[in-house]
């Protein structure tokens, strides 16, 4: 059904109460449930998973060292609302329903980083193998940014996250808090998300490629999925009406599988300032800003010379459909609100000192490349480094020590390659000929190393790898130990079987 676009008012998701809290600590508890909520004024109610009941879940805002203990319970049903292949993984030996909460971008202990073999089900009665405790710690030891927090559970990660389980996660500290950044109701968060629909309300998601043979299992996964429209924070096409000032905007891509390529309508500037891993060194004006799935940004839109204008955000990556392809628009905003005081929000030229990992000495380099092959039924089988799942750690980086790890993508499309603990930086990309590589295996290189963009050289933990090339990125190991993943984070491809545990050893382990 074709739905009107900005008829709705764009939400802001309530922020998370603690249960206690002390100066150094928070206690809170989060249910995940099931609830109908209506996404669209001519669209039934929705059937959905969320966070306290809610899609997208409530933001947490905490301060920079505080520990949040947070108590992730689930309160879902036996039955999934969505189709479970039961083919992979292993999957028909276990509980149809799991979960298990993943805070994306946290340096946290790998108990509480959300292992995709550390599910549990209702009321923790049935837990996987890896499961260790009930209520998570969060440190939030590192510099003030924005995460997000979404379902991590072996195999149905792409199903848990459609249902509803997203929410945003802000640190802050001291001197981003002085700087006089858009603040209070002029910092909004931005969850981008993308969904299809039933005439119904109900959630659409196939139960099976589009040429699916008949030998395929039903359910089966597909390897990748675009929704049909476009939501910001739980509404399909919102408006929002504001100020002529000022904004802050923490834009997250938590779609399964969509890019987005965002710019305004009229070409008004977008300053970034932040990326996955908090403010940059400087902001970086530009005219549309590209967001892989995971992938946070940061920014400042200034509307104080556009009072009584409306402006379009839109999304130059639509799904190719045209003309029925209605995913071009995300947002509008209005900017028809009476200004309330003096816009004394400041920008300034120096944002942070980032220190450049370069200078580390290097204790290993990992060419790890990204491969596609098929399963048994002819499925599309993504590997990283051509190993699945369950084959034998081979990343082992040492405590407190420097690696490069290259990304070598021999597939035909681009991947966004997320390391959990870590947060990186990206050093280079450079093009190799494909045609040549699959022809006789030979590495060819077709230009010189480019460097990262400018919004790109931050820090980040989910990074744009384009096929064709080879990205590398450095990272310091630290300061934990045991056993996290990296995976594509397009979730169709890291549900099968595009992800991989790591281990993080003591200097004197082998």
């Amino acid at each position: 059904m074709k739905l009107r676009k900005f008829i709705d008012p764009l939400p802001i998701m309530e922020t998370k109460k603690p249960e206690k809290r002390s100066r150094r600590n928070s206690y809170y508890e989060v249910e995940m449930k099931e609830f109908t909520q209506k996404l669209h004024r001519d669209l039934p109610p929705t059937r959905l998973w969320g966070y306290d009941g809610q899609f997208p879940g409530p933001t947490f805002e905490v301060t920079q060292g505080e520990t949040a203990h947070v108590k992730w319970m689930n309160q879902l049903p036996e039955r999934h609302i969505l189709p479970v292949d039961t083919s992979i993984h292993n999957l028909a030996s276990q509980p149809i329903v799991r979960t298990v909460t993943h805070l994306h971008g946290s340096v946290t202990k790998p108990e509480s980083d959300g292992y995709p073999e550390a599910w549990f089900t209702k009321d923790f009665k049935q837990t996987g193998p890896l499961f260790t405790r009930k209520v998570y710690e969060y440190p939030n030891n590192q510099r003030a940014t924005a995460l997000w927090y979404h379902d991590h559970a072996m195999g149905i990660t792409r199903l848990n996250v459609y249902a509803g389980l997203v929410g945003a996660y802000i640190i802050r500290d001291k001197k981003e808090s002085n700087m006089d950044l858009p603040s209070g109701e002029y910092e909004i968060p931005l969850l981008l998300l993308d969904r299809s629909f039933h005439s119904n309300g109900s959630l659409k998601y196939p139960t099976q490629p589009e040429d699916a043979s008949s030998e395929l299992p039903n359910p089966s996964i597909v390897p990748a999925y675009l929704g049909e429209t476009i939501l910001v924070n739980g509404k399909i096409w919102p408006y929002k009406e504001i100020e002529p000032r000022k904004y802050r905007f923490r834009v997250i891509n938590a779609s399964n599988t969509r890019t987005y390529q965002l710019y305004f309508d009229n070409n008004h500037p977008i300053l970034q300032i932040g990326s996955d891993g908090g403010l940059l060194r400087k902001p970086i004006e530009l005219r549309s800003l590209t967001l892989e799935p995971a992938e946070r940004a940061d920014i400042i839109i200034d509307f104080s010379q556009l009072k009584g204008k409306n402006l379009h955000l839109k999304n130059d990556l639509g799904d190719g459909a045209a003309p029925e392809d209605e995913t071009h628009d995300v947002m509008q905003f209005r900017v028809n609100k009476r200004q309330n005081g003096k816009d004394t929000s400041k920008i300034p030229n120096s944002l942070s000192t980032i220190k450049s990992l370069k200078g580390n000495q290097v204790k290993a380099i990992r060419k790890l490349k990204l491969i596609g092959s098929e399963d048994e039924f002819g499925r599309p089988l993504l590997l990283l480094d051509n190993k699945k799942w369950h084959d034998p750690i081979t990343e082992k980086p040492r405590l407190n020590t420097t690696e490069i790890w290259e990304f070598m993508n021999v597939t035909n499309f681009t991947h966004p390659i997320h390391l959990h603990l870590v947060q990186y930086q990206v050093l280079d990309r450079q093009p190799f000929d494909l045609a040549k590589y699959n022809e006789d295996g030979s590495m060819v290189y077709t230009g010189p190393a480019i460097p990262p963009l400018p919004n790109e050289r931050g820090w980040k933990d989910t990074i744009a790898a384009p096929s064709g090339q080879l990205t590398r990125v450095i990272a310091k190991f630290s300061p934990y130990t045991g056993d996290y993943v990296w995976h594509c984070h397009i979730l169709e491809h890291e549900d099968y079987d595009m992800m991989r545990p790591f281990k993080v050893i003591k200097a004197d382990e082998d």
